[in-house]
């Protein structure tokens, strides 16, 4: 069991970018794959000083040795993919896209951002719902059918089972959360795919019996962007006067917010079948925490909520973010 599963555990902007890349350098996996829906999630990853906001490399890019896979379960956008190959300025030949994967056209990201769905629902309009409608009618072009991709296909399945096979540790990251899930979800406000871990696994070609851990990402309040319930919303006002006020990585739409809701991270628990939780922006709700990378240098109320994440979740809290740089980072696994 080699494969480590990173999902998110209320609607995305949990920092599972900051948490993928924290893994990719200290557990030094030979394979970084993502699944999840596609470029409509955005990954913010701050390394050396630069911030990456990445919506189709996997954010394990950081770690130079890793192998870096797009499960055929993805949506691609090439020109937003060979965008952030230069901009991450990773070697072509460290990627990988899997032969199946579909493509979305200027046509789909036209009819996302038509008031339907992007008026109704609050999409990304960045073509993803109408791209995986076309995947369920048999009509979509994949990855095989693009001359410019055509360096970097593969079989990710067949790469991670090789791998599987020989005992080399995978990191497998999950995009957006659990209740942006289109069958777990707040529905109809939700993705346009099952982004629990078993959804993100089936993305990727991973059955559960190679699944070592899954660790489920909260953030130490709730954001949400787009329509749908958020229980406990605060006033902007409010958002803005706590420091919870945040712009989202791909549509630059302002997050709604919210306290951290226990019955919902119950359920998430529950429906990832979570092994272990990571805590990421400890330092927004505790500013005394800020850049704190020992456990017992925590303030008591910062301690004291961790212990409360523990026991009302049955989960262990074992990685704690408390800054955006990987180096802010507690690891108690």
């Amino acid at each position: 069991m080699s494969a480590v599963v990173v999902v998110g555990g209320f609607f995305g902007d949990e920092g599972k970018g900051k948490i993928i890349s924290y893994l990719a350098l200290n557990d030094k996996p030979s394979i970084v794959v993502r699944g999840g829906v596609g470029p409509n999630a955005g990954h913010t990853v701050v390394y050396k000083g630069k911030t990456y906001k990445l919506r189709q490399i996997p954010s394990g890019f950081v770690y130079e040795k890793a192998r870096l896979l797009i499960g055929p379960g993805v949506l691609i956008n090439p020109e937003v993919l060979l965008r952030e190959i230069k901009e991450t300025g990773i070697d072509p030949k460290r990627l990988g896209v899997d032969y199946q994967c579909g493509i979305i056209e200027k046509t789909h990201i036209e009819r996302d951002r038509k008031p339907d769905l992007k008026g109704r629902i609050g999409t990304t309009g960045t073509g993803c719902g109408p791209a995986n409608a076309d995947r369920a009618l048999r009509v979509l072009k994949v990855a095989r059918d693009v001359p410019e991709l055509k360096k970097f296909l593969t079989d990710v399945p067949g790469e991670l089972h090789e791998a599987i096979d020989n005992g080399l540790p995978i990191l497998v990251e999950g995009t957006q959360g659990t209740f942006l899930s289109l069958y777990h979800g707040t529905y109809p406000f939700v993705t346009s795919d099952d982004v629990t871990a078993s959804g993100i696994c089936a993305d990727v070609g991973i059955g559960p019996k190679h699944v070592k851990d899954v660790i489920i990402v909260f953030k130490s309040y709730v954001t949400r962007v787009g329509a749908g319930p958020l229980p406990g919303e605060l006033s902007e006002e409010e958002a803005a006067r706590r420091g919870w006020l945040e712009i989202a990585t791909v549509t630059g739409r302002k997050r709604r917010a919210a306290p951290f809701n226990f019955d919902l991270a119950k359920r998430a628990v529950k429906l990832n079948s979570a092994t272990m939780i990571a805590i990421t922006k400890l330092d927004v709700v505790f500013p005394e925490t800020a850049g704190v990378s020992d456990f017992d240098k925590l303030s008591d109320r910062a301690i004291h909520f961790i212990r409360e994440v523990e026991k009302k979740l049955h989960v262990p809290v074992k990685i704690i973010s408390t800054g955006p740089d990987i180096e802010h980072t507690i690891d108690l696994r």
